[in-house]
């Protein structure tokens, strides 16, 4: 007898079958890595973040300055004695070769010193020994104790021979700077005339003739007054002769510089 055939498994209602999940596309949500990397940049630095990393910085930079210094001596600590001694000589050979260049340096500047003065105390005895010159040449007016000699002529007797003795006298007694009315008179002076054409290196001068003369009072007027001297050969002449004496006597007439037409300096 044949076996019944089984008849077919019931098929469950479509209500009860699970809905399958829909797989997300480009255009959806974004997914879990997304939202992470947009949280994490730009990243956003607080004050107190940049505080802390500023610190941070100069504590290492603090660090690494420490460690290479302390490399430095323990180099020193570690080398040879006879490298350190070597390293010592180095430096005093060092130090001598500073000090002996200060010492040259020091040396040359007070030798510019000593010049610069050397050739200031020069200069100024060059221009004093140019002022006594002048004053003995007539170029450059001169001040000084003296005598002033007023020779009064009312006769007109006098003759240019007494006026020139007057000036001898005078210079013998060391005279400096001698003016006669308004007329320098120096080394190649000269008197010509007499009465009313007296004349001083051409220059016509009358009486009174007053000399201002430059010197030491006590040594001009007497030579002046000795017997048988010039106030005495004057007043025997019927003219006037008075000295006075001065703390201060200017002698300001001048007379051109010249060139000597043949004389040259011998000095080299």
């Amino acid at each position: 007898m044949d076996a019944p055939v089984p008849s077919s498994a019931p098929v469950p209602p479509a209500s009860s079958v699970p809905p399958v999940a829909p797989v997300a596309s480009g255009g959806g949500e974004p997914s879990g890595r997304r939202r992470l990397a947009a949280a994490l940049w730009p990243p956003r630095v607080t004050r107190a973040q940049l505080i802390v990393a500023l610190l941070l910085f100069v504590l290492g930079l603090g660090l690494a300055i420490q460690v290479s210094s302390t490399s430095e001596n323990s180099a020193l600590r570690g080398a040879r004695q006879e490298d350190l001694v070597r390293i010592l000589d180095e430096l005093d050979d060092r130090t001598q070769r500073l000090e002996d260049e200060k010492a040259r340096l020091e040396k040359q500047r007070t030798e510019l010193e000593s010049s610069s003065d050397q050739a200031e105390e020069a200069r100024k005895q060059t221009q004093e020994k140019e002022q006594q010159l002048g004053i003995l040449a007539g170029t450059v007016a001169a001040e000084g104790p003296g005598i002033t000699l007023t020779v009064g002529d009312p006769t007109g007797a006098v003759e240019s021979d007494m006026l020139l003795d007057a000036i001898q006298e005078l210079r013998a007694a060391g005279a400096e700077a001698i003016q006669v009315n308004g007329v320098r008179v120096v080394a190649d002076s000269y008197f010509t005339g007499s009465g009313d054409d007296m004349r001083i290196d051409g220059t016509k001068v009358a009486a009174p003739y007053v000399f201002k003369v430059i010197g030491k009072p006590e040594d001009l007027e007497p030579a002046l007054n000795i017997p048988g001297g010039v106030v005495q050969t004057l007043e025997k002449e019927q003219a006037t002769a008075t000295v006075e004496r001065s703390a201060k006597i200017v002698v300001d007439a001048l007379r051109p510089a010249k060139r000597p037409d043949y004389a040259q300096s011998s000095s080299q």
